[in-house]
């Protein structure tokens, strides 16, 4: 019995095997394919998804191991990263991703019909997303509103299966009554479009058999509804007490904290997500390794992340963004990056970056704490940031609650054990 994870991330594709007892056996990585600048083709997740998967059989047979014995499958996407696509699958839009902003006029359409705190306001939310995607299918050609998981969950099964109930959480849909806001036609919703909501790990279907002779794979191989790629990672850590956060350095910053207490704020970017009979509140901001991606190379951040001195405060009072727009833990799709004075040092300019990045990390505990949520009992780190040292020093200066020692792992791990221990 063996779990295959897919994790369909910002910057790539990941998957991972794991043993029914969740030990990683084996891991594979592929780069998505470069996107066009005006628009994004859904069509080239699945290529890239299909790239990592090449290398994750090739990886398997390493060791001796067969692809035909993968037995439970998941697959985890970026929140609010959405395709409408006909009764074939082929995309009749293009894809709109979780931190595309700039629809007003739809935010104003739900304004008009949506109950105050609803998670569905503001120009850069899920439904805006979507009433932007329907309003370019002008032929009504369209079948299925798809976030990322779902799309590739449905190129493993040859048809549209739906989608979990944490995906489409920012769409609307309430995890605690399981049903659709009764205003979404009124507001000129095509809720036909609209996915079929699975509990997370639920049996969604068995591959497709183009896709399972095309990787070797057990026509038996059962595909469960999956997750959020920042829930993934929450699963991969080992993080299960009340108490027990995840805060994942990937290309953004998201921060998890495991809860009794149901906790949403619209207005200030607070999400629950519904985890067996607890909740897992968080949010994510637009901060994070992408805005150091965007100033410096891999190398050259180890090299000026070695020369830090983390006990020493730079005194920079930064807000790191690659353009304006903030989720949380402000809420604004206006807010301004801030990055100056630049230092003449770079180490001294990365430094004073992560510092700033560790402050909104704790500023967003604190908006959770604020709501009701328990304080962290210790942080579990995930994403590639969990391996930069001088960071983890900083954010144990700055954040004031405990990290702990290992446990975290990539999403796609989290993901792959989700499938393993599925019913």
């Amino acid at each position: 019995m063996l779990g295959l994870g897919i994790d369909i991330g910002t910057s790539g594709v990941r998957t991972a095997v794991v043993d029914a007892q969740g030990k990683l056996l084996s891991s594979a990585r592929a780069n998505h394919h470069e996107q066009a600048d005006a628009s994004v083709d859904a069509r080239l997740w699945w290529h890239a998804v299909g790239d990592c998967m090449d290398a994750q059989v090739n990886a398997l047979q390493s060791i001796s191991l067969s692809p035909g014995d993968i037995t439970d499958a998941a697959i985890d996407g970026t929140s609010g990263t959405m395709v409408i696509v006909d009764e074939v699958l082929d995309p009749i839009t293009p894809a709109l991703m979780y931190n595309s902003s700039g629809f007003g006029a739809e935010a104003e359409v739900i304004e008009r019909h949506a109950e105050p705190g609803s998670i569905t306001r503001g120009a850069n939310s899920a439904l805006a997303r979507f009433l932007r995607l329907q309003s370019s299918d002008t032929a009504r050609r369209g079948k299925h509103l798809l976030h990322q998981a779902d799309f590739i969950l449905a190129k493993f099964l040859g048809a549209a299966a739906g989608s979990d109930e944490n995906n489409v959480l920012k769409l609307g849909y309430d995890p605690g009554t399981g049903l659709w806001p009764a205003w979404f036609e009124a507001a000129g919703v095509r809720t036909a479009l609209l996915p079929t909501v699975h509990r997370v790990g639920a049996t969604c279907g068995k591959i497709c058999e183009t896709a399972a002779r095309r990787w070797g794979l057990s026509p038996a191989l059962r595909f469960h509804a999956g997750t959020t790629d920042s829930i993934a990672a929450f699963m991969a850590s080992g993080a299960d007490q009340l108490g027990d956060a995840v805060t994942s350095l990937g290309t953004t910053l998201a921060v998890k904290l495991l809860s009794d207490v149901r906790v949403d704020d619209l207005e200030r970017g607070i999400y629950a997500h519904k985890i067996g009979d607890r909740w897992l509140v968080g949010g994510a901001s637009n901060t994070g390794g992408g805005v150091l991606a965007g100033h410096f190379t891999p190398a050259e951040l180890a090299e000026l992340s070695a020369r830090i001195d983390p006990a020493q405060p730079t005194g920079l009072d930064y807000y790191p963004l690659l353009k304006p727009g903030e989720r949380f833990p402000v809420n604004d799709p206006d807010y301004p990056p801030r990055l100056s004075p630049r230092p003449d040092d770079d180490a001294h300019f990365l430094q004073g970056m992560l510092e700033a990045i560790a402050r909104i990390e704790a500023e967003a505990y604190h908006a959770l704490i604020d709501l009701g949520a328990p304080e962290p009992r210790q942080i579990f780190t995930a994403g590639g940031g969990a391996k930069n040292v001088a960071w983890t020093q900083i954010r144990r200066r700055i954040i004031g609650w405990p990290l702990a020692e290992g446990g975290a792992e990539e999403a796609s791990i989290g993901v792959a054990r989700l499938a393993v221990s599925a019913p």
